[in-house]
């Protein structure tokens, strides 16, 4: 891949026209804080008035400029208003005031979730409280066997800084582009992205929290997903900016969390329950992954990790206990070869477990709906606010 610079993107943009004056973006000085990482490009363009007609289109064609150079990828577009007289206008009045008694701390508000995948009609975050639980296992086994259902269904490989998804799911392309958008690329029905399909081969992610953040809103609102029954969301491990991200701004249906049997990863699990309730994400439930292991041998059930804590634990934390998936060894095999379990063997016990998980995730999203429904009539009914 060719080696992009700030200068061929500067050289783009000279080729986009500010239509009041006919000058390029460029010479007018309305381009800045270039930022490039390997196939990414990012901008910002700066207007001087919030009023100003022709935003949309500016922005629109400064990237289209950038997306013509070869070697780039992504482009992100950000917009900056620049209006002196506005910025004094809202400086607040100093003046002088009577003490005012003490007040009592407020909760934060939550910020307004936007819809930036308004055609799936459902989003589902699979995530765990730590790393090695096999959440993208689940996930990618829980998308595959929603398509077998006859579903459409995309899959979104959140986890920016260890992308496994392409290696699961068997595919090594570069994502194209379809209708100015982010075109996902699918296999076995399932349509996916993930910045596996971006990066050079075993080259880190070196990111801060802040870029994290915004290929993360990239890969949901400036992709061709087309109409999705379910986009499945592999997140990351633990609670950090990724999941902030996603929970803040995405109206997510729901949060599987993926745990396995020993105590240690049960109370990092209790973290991730904790951290989406306290963003108002529903908790669709909870799955035992690795829950036991058969002996191809002896076929005798062995509780390698012990046994049962999922069940309890979806007790004592009240959310619904989704399923046990054993420990299979051809699961680790086809994960590495690219051929999910649910493909190459659909009729193993593994296999069964894992559309029985989505057969009940699908049940769980149906009663969370009917009691939004519900809930919505009576306040309708009674004028409940």
């Amino acid at each position: 891949m060719s080696s992009i610079t700030e200068k061929d993107v500067l050289a783009a943009l000279t080729q986009v026209q500010e239509p009041q004056s006919g000058k390029d973006l460029v010479s007018l000085n309305m381009v800045k804080n270039v930022e490039i990482d390997g196939p990414r490009v990012s901008f910002t363009v700066e207007f001087k008035s919030a009023s100003y007609p022709f935003k949309e289109k500016v922005l629109a064609n400064a990237k289209a400029a950038v997306m013509t150079i070869s070697g780039v990828g992504i482009v992100t577009v950000n917009s900056k208003i620049n209006d002196p007289l506005k910025v004094i206008s809202s400086q607040p009045a100093q003046t002088m005031s009577a003490p005012q008694p003490a007040m009592r701390p407020q909760q934060p508000v939550q910020p307004q979730k936007q819809n930036l995948i308004p055609s799936a009609k459902n989003t589902i975050a699979v995530a765990s409280g730590k790393g090695g639980v096999g959440k993208t296992t689940v996930s990618v086994n829980l998308a595959v066997s929603l398509a077998q259902s006859g579903a459409a269904v995309g899959l979104l490989d959140s986890d920016i800084y260890g992308p496994n998804v392409p290696i699961m799911m068997g595919v090594n392309q570069k994502l194209g582009t379809r209708n100015n958008k982010i075109a996902p690329l699918e296999r076995y029905g399932v349509h996916m992205v993930s910045v596996g399909f971006i990066s050079e081969g075993d080259t880190a992610i070196i990111w801060r929290g802040p870029m994290v953040g915004k290929m993360i809103q990239q890969f949901l609102g400036e992709v061709d997903w087309g109409a999705l029954d379910y986009l499945v969301i592999d997140m990351p491990p633990g609670t950090g900016d990724a999941q902030l991200t996603l929970t803040q701004t995405v109206p997510l249906t729901g949060a599987i969390i993926v745990t396995t049997p020993q105590d240690v990863a049960l109370a990092d699990a209790k973290k991730g329950i904790n951290m989406f309730r306290k963003v108002e994400v529903p908790i669709l439930g909870l799955v035992e992954n690795m829950s036991y292991f058969i002996c191809p041998h002896c076929n005798k059930r062995h509780e390698i990790f012990d046994h049962g804590g999922g069940k309890k634990a979806s007790k004592k934390f009240k959310v619904p206990f989704l399923g046990e998936i054993p420990l299979e060894t051809k699961v680790r095999i086809g994960g590495d070869q690219g051929t999910p379990i649910v493909i190459s063997e659909p009729e193993a016990s593994v296999s069964v477990a894992f559309k029985n998980l989505a057969n009940s995730v699908m049940k769980q999203i149906d009663i969370l709906k009917a009691k939004e429904t519900d809930q919505g009539l009576l306040k309708r009914v009674f004028k409940i606010s």
